[in-house]
């Protein structure tokens, strides 16, 4: 077999979106020849729809080859190579995504083989193209990377690259320390994780979140944990500066309102009750830290102010109560908050 697809590395080119072809890819005795190799089946009505020898694609390198997995073709020209097998149809892949797809393994890795030909976002500025195993996003600023799985099906759930968290900046990164795989994305230094369960609390179990440090001046970062068992339980973690320690509490609901500057509030908190009990949670926090040169933060919450969704909405006059702090400390029983 020739030499292992050596594909040309421009960056990725416009392609025009068009349908499924279904014909055999075998090559025939009389099929067309351009730059003196025959093109055939399903791959030359792929090239036909990109104006042959004419088009991007240019001239064939190779005649059509099988593929490792015996299913399926493919054939090399100089702008791309045409990839086809029954269950997906023929597509041209090249160019940065091109790249970023042979660099995991071409149709043999989690990728698999392209379901579409590469595509235009409706931004207007970045392009995609489909796979059996996720999709390869680029844009000029952010290279391309491959999105998949439960941290492709959280960013898509927010918007994809034109919502909440924009377009991913790296490959899914797996952090064997914490159990954790994340990537990171181009809004408000988001990072979208999974985990399969480690020792945060919304992780104790299989989970999927997201997190920002896109400062301000009260908060580095905020958290969001959502536990895959029990997916409108969700954590969200505050983690105020300083200066958010010992200011917050002069406007409450200020504070809570830039903590959702840095990244989008949890889709369940949607629900109004759940909203009222993360928020008294929240406020309580806020209104009850003190100074602690005990606690490796300096401040009695610790690091973070940690509210939950499954504990009960018990109104903001209860949550701001001295006598309620002392018998619950921000922390009241789900079901008996009294």
């Amino acid at each position: 077999m020739p030499a292992r697809r050596i594909m040309t590395m421009l960056a990725s080119t416009s392609l025009a979106v068009t349908a499924l072809l279904g014909s055999s890819p075998s090559a025939q005795a009389d099929d067309p020849v351009f730059c003196g190799i025959p093109v055939g089946g399903a791959i030359l009505a792929k090239y036909k729809d990109y104006n042959y020898d004419r088009g991007f694609l240019g001239c064939p390198k190779t005649t059509e080859l099988v593929n490792p997995d015996g299913v399926g073709r493919r054939q090399e020209f100089t702008g791309g190579t045409v990839y086809w097998k029954p269950a997906t149809g023929a597509h041209p892949v090249g160019g940065a995504i091109g790249a970023k797809w042979a660099d995991k393994n071409w149709e043999s890795g989690p990728l698999g083989y392209p379901t579409s030909d590469e595509l235009a976002n409706p931004d207007g500025f970045g392009r995609r193209q489909e796979f059996e195993g996720g999709s390869v996003y680029w844009a000029s600023a952010y290279g391309a990377h491959p999105v998949w799985g439960k941290i492709g099906k959280l960013w898509g759930d927010y918007g994809w690259e034109g919502g909440s968290f924009g377009y991913p900046t790296s490959d899914e990164k797996t952090d064997t320390a914490t159990n954790q795989t994340y990537q990171n994305f181009s809004n408000r230094q988001s990072t979208l994780f999974w985990s399969s369960g480690h020792r945060e609390e919304g992780c104790s179990g299989e989970c999927t979140g997201y997190l920002s440090e896109a400062a301000t001046d009260w908060f580095k970062q905020v958290r969001v944990e959502i536990p895959a068992a029990f997916p409108n339980e969700v954590v969200i973690r505050a983690y105020p500066t300083d200066a958010g320690f010992r200011n917050a509490v002069g406007d409450l609901g200020g504070a809570w309102d830039q903590l959702w500057t840095m990244a989008p509030p949890p889709q369940q908190l949607s629900v109004q009750s759940k909203y009222n009990s993360e928020y008294e949670q929240f406020i309580c926090h806020a209104n009850f830290v003190f100074p602690d040169p005990l606690n490796s933060s300096g401040w009695s919450t610790g690091d973070s102010w940690d509210v939950e969704s499954w504990r009960a909405d018990v109104g903001t006059s209860n949550a701001l109560s001295p006598v309620f702090f002392a018998l619950h400390q921000c922390n009241w029983d789900p079901q008996n908050p009294s």
